[in-house]
């Protein structure tokens, strides 16, 4: 038997149709090359750019570095965040009556509990990959940086390639990442569920506004625009 109501299911999908149309437009609109993400990838290439004219890259592999640690980092988040759910995954009675005591709660039965939890799962597994595969093609990216030609060549329709080659691996790099914490940021809104429906529906609005100020509004992204 289906263990949600109509309200659930419409708030469910409200949640899914929400991130994937904001995810379609930031990836595959003309609107999304206006992102702060988009704009960063001009400066992806600049310093692939600057790679190409410098004897010596040792600032290269520390950033580099720097932002294998960042992959790192948030793809150990989802891993404990995946963990968490999984300990909590089979509900205890005095928490299901915690939440129905919140403002606004509803009674979840534990078949309930059980579904919205592995679709939390979901959600950090989701997150785990993309950080996992952001970190490797980070990994990749130096691995072309150390195959660069040297700087004598910088003017090589060789090294112009390289360089153009390692900025889209770079670029694809932070794509991924990008996609990695949209999805810890919905998984914010999803925690509305737990509560009511209608706060699913609110909460989910709500990060996606916060996260489209990001992108296309914030002082961060004029600056970058500039």
């Amino acid at each position: 038997m289906f263990p949600f109501s109509a309200l659930d299911s419409l708030a469910f999908a409200w949640f899914c149709a929400v991130w994937l149309a904001y995810a379609t437009v930031l990836d595959r609109t003309a609107y999304g090359r206006r992102s702060l993400n988009a704009q960063a990838n001009r400066f992806r290439y600049a310093w692939m750019e600057e790679v190409r004219a410098r004897e010596v890259r040792i600032a290269d592999a520390q950033i580099m570095a720097s932002l294998q640690s960042g992959a790192a980092f948030f793809a150990s988040a989802s891993l404990i965040g995946l963990g968490g759910v999984l300990n909590v995954f089979g509900p205890r009675a005095e928490l299901l009556d915690a939440l129905a005591g919140l403002p606004f709660g509803t009674r979840t039965t534990p078949q309930q509990w059980e579904a919205k939890m592995i679709g939390l799962a979901v959600i950090f597994a989701y997150a785990f990959f993309k950080f996992a595969w952001s970190y490797r093609l980070f990994m990749y990216v130096s691995l072309m940086m150390g195959a660069a030609p040297p700087r004598e060549e910088r003017d090589t329709p060789r090294s112009y390639d390289h360089a153009r080659r390692a900025a889209k691996l770079a670029e694809e790099a932070g794509g991924q990442f990008a996609r990695g914490q949209r999805a810890l940021i919905f998984a914010l809104g999803y925690l509305g569920w737990f509560v009511h429906p209608v706060l699913l529906m609110a909460a989910t609005v709500a990060v996606a506004a916060a996260q489209w100020h990001r992108e296309f509004a914030s002082r961060s992204s004029r600056i970058v625009k500039q």
